[in-house]
């Protein structure tokens, strides 16, 4: 096959797929695709196309197409005005690379913008994409590498193919209005919206966020944050077959109050846990003292609550029974003390009342008193 005719797939009006890759393909007639209204995707890669009638893509005559293969064939030139009419989900899935196409700037431009759309036709072949520096075979360069080639290029050259673009700001609860401007005069003019969310938007709008006006403006009633985005704008002329885009850039921004209650609100929210954590490890990762201290001795009767004993000891010694050799000083004093023990706040205390402060006298001074028993363990 050498050509494809117009009246090849005129009976195939359900065909979703056209599969014409790696044949000798070297040119293509206008009205081939016509007829095929269902068409989604088309593969004519690996032949030898030297153009494409790009002019018989239209948005009303293949709405559902997505996918556009036309590489590695033996184009040398692009017509940028016919492929800038294309819809846009065609541009999308438009791949044009290992072709032997001539490094011109409009090219570039163009190759550029779907690059900074993050169109799957370039960045899945990124370094596919090359052209011939004033056609020579021996000069071929990469599009994106070698981009010394392109400083004197503008982008957007002559105003073709990349849409027009405008920046909107707003805040959370205002109506934000959009205008679709287009050069297309007269009637009919056919409008509708893509969201951020690739939506569609048609007149009278989708819910009640959404408002479409028939001169193709497009107000959301009450923006909200999740609403910033790319909106894409697209006025169709049938009569003309002819196609526009315009971009409008939203942001949506919460006010400075609204801001500053969220934080404060976080920080009351986090102050909170954080009380609740250190309550909770109070409660129950505090170690447990009572299996860790000693018994305390038994309370004593009340009848000795109110006694004290104490004997305090001569400078005349003792008698000793351990032997002969040992000797008790005539110049130590013994003290022997119970002390009173009351009970405070749920503890045992010593306590001394008024009467031995000369008991109290004889304890403060260590150089004189050997050693102090008691019965009862004192408890500090």
């Amino acid at each position: 096959m050498h050509v494809v005719e117009q009246h090849y797939f005129q009976e195939l009006l359900g065909l979703e797929e056209l599969l014409l890759f790696n044949n000798r393909i070297t040119r293509m007639e206008s009205k081939s695709l016509s007829g095929l209204t269902n068409l989604r995707k088309a593969y004519l890669s690996l032949n030898r196309l030297t153009d494409f009638p790009f002019f018989s893509i239209q948005e009303h005559s293949h709405p559902f197409l997505s996918t556009l293969d036309l590489s590695s064939n033996r184009m040398l030139k692009l017509p940028l005005e016919d492929i800038a009419a294309l819809p846009m989900s065609v541009q999308k899935g438009l791949f044009l690379h290992n072709n032997t196409l001539i490094c011109e700037c409009g090219m570039y431009s163009m190759f550029r913008h779907w690059e900074r759309r993050n169109f799957s036709s370039i960045t899945d072949f990124r370094e596919e994409h090359t052209c011939l520096v004033y056609g020579e075979r021996r000069a071929s360069v990469r599009f994106f590498r070698h981009t010394r080639f392109f400083e004197n290029c503008t982008i957007r050259a002559q105003g073709l193919l990349a849409e027009p673009e405008e920046s909107l700001q707003a805040f959370a609860g205002d109506a934000v209005l959009m205008n679709c401007h287009t050069s297309l005069q007269g009637r009919p003019i056919n409008y509708w919206w893509i969201s951020p969310r690739q939506e569609y938007i048609i007149p009278p709008g989708n819910n009640s966020t959404l408002r479409m006006f028939p001169n193709g403006s497009l107000e959301i009633r009450e923006a909200q944050v999740e609403d910033s985005g790319v909106y894409l704008c697209m006025a169709q002329d049938r009569r003309l077959l002819r196609n526009e885009t315009w971009e409008v850039n939203v942001t949506v921004q919460l006010r400075r109050s609204e801001a500053e209650s969220f934080n404060t609100g976080l920080t009351t929210l986090l102050g909170c846990v954080v009380s609740l954590v250190l309550v909770l490890m109070y409660l129950y990762l505090t170690p447990c003292r009572c299996p860790c201290r000693k018994q305390l001795p038994a309370a004593p009767s009340p009848a000795n609550e109110c006694s004290a004993q104490s004997s305090i000891l001569t400078a005349t010694p003792p008698a000793t029974t351990e032997g002969p050799g040992r000797k008790a000083s005539n110049n130590k004093h013994v003290v022997f003390l119970e002390p009173i023990k009351e009970a405070q706040n749920g503890r045992l205390r010593v306590a001394l009342g008024p009467e031995h402060s000369k008991m109290q006298q004889l304890r403060g001074e260590t150089d004189s008193i050997t050693s102090v028993f008691s019965d009862t363990p004192i408890v500090p």
